[in-house]
């Protein structure tokens, strides 16, 4: 089922995250820019919850881009967005 699938017990979301955004780091291929917001979107919003905080202003465009992109999963549950960012990691290492 895949690297981190085979990593953590089945039902462990938890366990399967944290494998996760360690496989995140060794990725075949660098993640585009779009991707890397999703991942940080979603683990943002799995380990946090909904976004906190002002929007970075001025010349802050990672930070906003970053802001925008989790404020998008605003009222996302952390199972959810823990399954999300594992099926976008499996993706990069499946590609």
């Amino acid at each position: 089922e895949g690297i981190i699938m085979a990593a953590a017990k089945k039902d462990d979301l938890k366990a399967k995250f944290e494998a996760a955004a360690v496989a995140a780091k060794k990725t075949k291929k660098k993640p585009d820019n779009a991707t890397l917001l999703k991942l940080y979107s979603y683990y943002k919003q799995a380990t946090e919850g909904d976004v906190k905080g002002e929007r970075p202003g001025g010349f802050d465009f990672v930070g906003g881009a970053k802001h925008d992109a989790w404020s998008k999963l605003k009222g996302t549950s952390a199972d959810d967005a823990m399954t999300s960012y594992i099926k976008q990691v499996e993706k990069l290492n499946r590609d």
